[in-house]
C-alpha cells in the first residue's frame, strides 16, 4: 500500500512541475537523504516506521522539511491506547475499553477480564497496527471460554505486546479527513460513509480488495450528524497535535440528528492514491489530487524545519 500511495503522490507532484525522487524506506535512506539536497520530503509510508514517528525523527535529525505530522503526533496517533488518552483529555466521545499488556496475564485470564469489564460483544485490536490487521469483531460471546475470544486475543498478541479491547458499538462506519496546510486554516473535509461488501466490516480485504467496499461522500447522514463528525475530527487532529492532514475513523449509531458519534482512531498518513478515502473527500471539497499534494509539499517547504536552540557552552 505504501508503494502504491507513493507512486500516486510522485506522479501527481510531477504533474505539478516538481522534480521528484522516490526513495525506499530502508537502511540506505539516511545516506540517500543526505546526498540528495532535497527541498522537502513527502513521507508516504503507512504503518510502523513510517507513521509512528521513527521516520519523522530521522527527518528532524537531518533538518529536512517534511509533509505530515511531527514525531510526537505520529507516535500518539499510531498507538491507539495513547491516542484515546488524548481524546479523553479533550472531552471527545470514545468507546469504553480495556488495555491488556501481553505479559501481565495468560490469555485465559485476559478473556475473563474482558467479559467482566465490557460484556459479551467486543472489538479486539492490536494497539499499534493499521489496515484492520489483527482486529476481531466478536458479537454475542458465550463467556470468557468462547474460543472466538481466545483466538482473537492470541491473534492480536501475535502482532503487538499490548492489545486494546473495546465494547462493540453497532452503527455505520464513517471516516473524516482534516486539511490543515501550513499557512491556511484547518478544515474538516466531507465525511465518507463506508459500506463493506467483501466482509461484515471494513477489514483488510474490504479495504484493498477489488470491489471490497463502497464509499459515499458526503456520507448519508443528517446534516447535524455530519457537522458533529467534522467537529470531532478537527478536535482529534488538534488533540494529537497533527498538521497538514489526518483522517479519523468513527462509528455512527442509529438515528438521524440524534445519532451518537464515537471516535475510534486517527491516521496521520492515510491512503494517498487518487481514489483513496482522503483524496476522494478532498476532491468532493473541491481540491483535486495533484493540487492537494502540491499544497502539502509547498506548505511543508514554507514551514521549514523545527526551531532549535543554539548550543550553549558548558559552565566552567
Amino acid at each position: 500500500m505504501s508503494r502504491v500511495s507513493a507512486g500516486a503522490v510522485a506522479a501527481a507532484l510531477t504533474k505539478k512541475g516538481h522534480d521528484v525522487t522516490r526513495l525506499e524506506c530502508d537502511q540506505s535512506l539516511p545516506a540517500r537523504l543526505l546526498e540528495g539536497s532535497f527541498d522537502v520530503v513527502f513521507p508516504v509510508v503507512h504503518g510502523a516506521i513510517g507513521e509512528d514517528g521513527a521516520l519523522q525523527g530521522l527527518l528532524e535529525l537531518l533538518a529536512l522539511p517534511y509533509v505530515g505530522a511531527g514525531v510526537l503526533a505520529s507516535a500518539l496517533a499510531n498507538d491507539k491506547v495513547q491516542a484515546k488518552v488524548c481524546y479523553r483529555a479533550a472531552g471527545l466521545p470514545v468507546i469504553p475499553e480495556l488495555v491488556l499488556p501481553r505479559e501481565s496475564a495468560s490469555v485465559e485470564a485476559h478473556a475473563i477480564a474482558v467479559i467482566a469489564a465490557l460484556g459479551s460483544s467486543v472489538v479486539v485490536k492490536p494497539a499499534t497496527q493499521g489496515s484492520g490487521l489483527g482486529v476481531g469483531i466478536l458479537r454475542s460471546l458465550a463467556g470468557a471460554s468462547d474460543p472466538r475470544l481466545l483466538e482473537a486475543l492470541q491473534k492480536a498478541f501475535a502482532l503487538d505486546a499490548k492489545v486494546l479491547v473495546e465494547r462493540f458499538a453497532a452503527g455505520r462506519e464513517v471516516t473524516c479527513g482534516v486539511l490543515d496546510v501550513h499557512g491556511e486554516p484547518a478544515v474538516a473535509l466531507p465525511p465518507t460513509e463506508i459500506e463493506a461488501t467483501a466482509a461484515d466490516w471494513y477489514d483488510f480485504q474490504a479495504r484493498y480488495g477489488s470491489g471490497g467496499s463502497r464509499h459515499f461522500c458526503p456520507a448519508r447522514l443528517h446534516p447535524t450528524t455530519i457537522a458533529r463528525v467534522q467537529e470531532v475530527a478537527l478536535a482529534a487532529h488538534r488533540a494529537l497535535g497533527c498538521r497538514d492532514l489526518s483522517r479519523s475513523d468513527f462509528v455512527v449509531g442509529p438515528g438521524e440528528a440524534e445519532a451518537e458519534v464515537f471516535l475510534l482512531e486517527t491516521n496521520t498518513m492515510p491512503g494517498m492514491t487518487a481514489t483513496s478515502l482522503y483524496p476522494e473527500a478532498a476532491g468532493v471539497h473541491g481540491v483535486p489530487f495533484p493540487e492537494l499534494v502540491d499544497r502539502f509539499a509547498r506548505g511543508a517547504k514554507a514551514r521549514g524545519v523545527a526551531q532549535r536552540n543554539a548550543a550553549e557552552p558548558f559552565p566552567a
